[in-house]
């Protein structure tokens, strides 16, 4: 969002089509590594999610949520012509991915299908956004 201001010198549609599809992936990016580390949040006195639903029903529920209006949101660059059409089945597929890893993560609710989708979060964002910058029409 603050890339886009500085560039257009606008706090357009843009921008905030940027926000919030940094907004959306960090949740289900923060909640792995919150499940991963809970004891140590819980020893720490910090009541996070994980902390706080110790089946992770809750976390699984939010992780997919999160992780399903992702996809969606991120191909409204493509719609409203901020990107080209290769950028709307790259983000397509990225995010099928990465609410696939999610749906794991929610399902399994292990430190294994935790980490992984750490991994996928990590590497979903900036090839989402590599590919973005590299589709954009002028």
């Amino acid at each position: 969002m603050m890339g886009w201001t500085a560039a257009t010198h606008t706090l357009g549609p843009g921008a905030w089509i940027l926000f919030a599809i940094l907004f959306l992936w960090q949740l289900p990016h923060f909640l792995a590594i919150a499940w991963m580390y809970r004891e140590d949040y819980a020893r720490a006195g910090f009541p996070m999610l994980p902390v706080i639903d110790p089946d992770g029903a809750s976390t699984g529920r939010m992780i997919i949520l999160y992780s399903a209006v992702l996809v969606p949101v991120t191909l409204i660059p493509a719609r409203m012509g901020l990107a080209g059409f290769s950028y709307f089945w790259a983000a397509l597929t990225l995010g099928t991915i990465f609410f696939g890893c999610g749906a794991f993560a929610a399902f399994y609710r292990t430190a294994v299908y935790a980490r992984r989708l750490l991994v996928a979060s990590v590497l979903y964002l900036p090839t989402l956004l590599t590919w973005m910058a590299c589709n954009k029409i002028a």
